[in-house]
């Protein structure tokens, strides 16, 4: 179960403060009391998680140096000015210097709460940031690269610090966007071939008709057209790394000559009869299973254990579904510094939409909603456009408060269906709604919740 949020409560008469207490502590807050307002300043500190509630007119310290001083410990932090003697310069006056809310004695309890649990939600957000931000500011070497405090991505990182020392080869399985070149390039940077050339080529986006000049180079003269000597991506990767993406791609004549080169460890350029000697470590990649391409005839087997003397698993975004905010913020904050833009956080509802989308297109679709996002676009796919979509700037202007609140009410709804997964129960606690609540809500807005059931 979640900490309650920590309210601190200053006000110098006693009767409110055991008053505002037993109505905090039944709304499900955790609640300190002061009459000291020195004394409730200093038990604030930049990080702790609460808000603080004062009342205005106190004697020594009033709210408004209140406000102040622990402003100073910490800007974001939520701060509620209570006073019987408000007046509007000075509720002018206090939002000016930056107080969350006004609230004028007498108040509802109800609308007390309702201020606090929405501070509250500030408040959470604000340190969830924080915390987000220190880890990729401490994160260094690997750590700062493969971005994740998952248990796959630690195995991950740790594997890769093993091989990076060893010239066997690797073949590297994941998916379509999930980070194969990325993991190739750490395998060859923090290894001895460091400073040697990392030369990566797509299989799939070179032709056959050019592969085997594009691997073994060429002489001048060798065909019509080879106007030129031109060093292959083999040649010119000696003593580094070479990376072959997709290597499924390749046309199987070429893997007979691949497989040669790799055995014999030289080339010959077409036209030439010169023997180039060449040492290359090879890092493959692929999106299926070579193995049964191998045994299915597609894919040259002698290659296949030549390649695949060592390999690492890369897991997709879906599996490791926890370091999903870790890595927005990483690619919000490059995209900020890139396009001189602000990097503005996501709320729960969003950060809960992420984490339970599947993300086909992997961390590659998430750099592309994050970027969309720092600039402000709608999201052309995925959690924030089918859930928590941008409107452009006035596009809701001219709705009504109603039908605004009604739009926002669907939106929370259809977000914490999607994070339970579809299940009733879930949904309930995290909305707070009894069963009936809900299912009238669901029914007035159309949502089917078996949309979002996941077997």
């Amino acid at each position: 179960m979640a900490e309650k949020p920590l309210v601190i409560f200053v006000d110098d008469e006693e009767p409110v403060r055991l008053s505002v207490r037993q109505w905090l502590e039944l709304a499900g807050f955790a609640v300190e009391l002061y009459e000291d307002a020195s004394r409730a300043i200093g038990s604030l500190s930049r990080d702790c998680p609460s808000i603080l509630v004062s009342d205005v007119k106190m004697p020594q310290i009033d709210g408004l140096q209140v406000l102040r001083r622990a402003q100073a410990i910490d800007p974001d932090l939520p701060v509620i000015l209570v006073t019987g003697h408000g007046d509007i310069a000075m509720a002018v006056e206090a939002m000016r210097l930056g107080a969350y809310d006004f609230v004028e004695k007498p108040f509802s309890p109800e609308r007390l709460t309702e201020t606090l649990r929405r501070a509250a939600e500030k408040r959470r957000l604000v340190l969830e940031n924080r915390r987000l931000h220190s880890q990729l500011a401490s994160a260094s070497g690997i750590a700062a690269r493969l971005i994740g405090t998952s248990p796959a991505m630690e195995d991950l990182r740790r594997d890769i610090l093993d091989l990076a020392a060893n010239p066997v080869a690797v073949l590297i399985h994941g998916e379509t966007g999930a980070g194969k070149e990325l993991v190739a390039r750490c395998l060859h940077d923090l290894g001895p071939r460091a400073a040697h050339p990392f030369v990566a080529i797509n299989c799939a986006a070179v032709p056959e008709s050019l592969f085997e000049g594009e691997l073994l180079g060429y002489e001048r003269g060798a065909f019509t057209g080879a106007t030129d000597r031109r060093i292959g991506r083999l040649e010119y990767a000696h003593r580094g790394t070479l990376f072959l993406d997709e290597i499924e791609s390749m046309p199987l004549a070429l893997q007979a000559k691949l497989l040669r080169v790799l055995q014999e460890k030289a080339i010959e350029r077409l036209g030439s009869n010169k023997t180039i000697p060449v040492d290359i470590r090879v890092v493959a990649a692929t999106k299926i299973d070579l193995r049964a391409a191998s045994d299915a005839g597609k894919f040259r087997e002698d290659l296949y254990y030549r390649l695949n003397v060592a390999e690492l698993q890369l897991p997709p975004l879906r599996e490791r579904r926890q370091d999903i905010p870790l890595l927005f913020r990483h690619f919000a904050e490059e995209a900020a510094q890139t396009y001189a833009r602000d990097a503005s956080p996501l709320d729960d509802a969003a950060i809960a939409a992420l984490q339970a989308y599947d993300w086909p297109g992997n961390v590659r679709e998430l750099r592309n909603v994050a970027e969309r996002h720092v600039l402000g676009l709608r999201a052309m796919s995925g959690p924030l456009a089918k859930l928590t979509p941008q409107a452009p700037d006035g596009a809701e202007a001219t709705q009504t408060l109603a039908a605004s609140v009604a739009a926002y009410e669907k939106r929370c709804i259809e977000l914490a269906l999607a994070e339970s997964k579809g299940d009733v129960r879930l949904t309930m606690e995290r909305l707070g709604l009894p069963r009936r609540t809900l299912n009238e809500k669901m029914e007035r807005y159309g949502i089917d919740r078996r949309q979002y059931l996941q077997a």
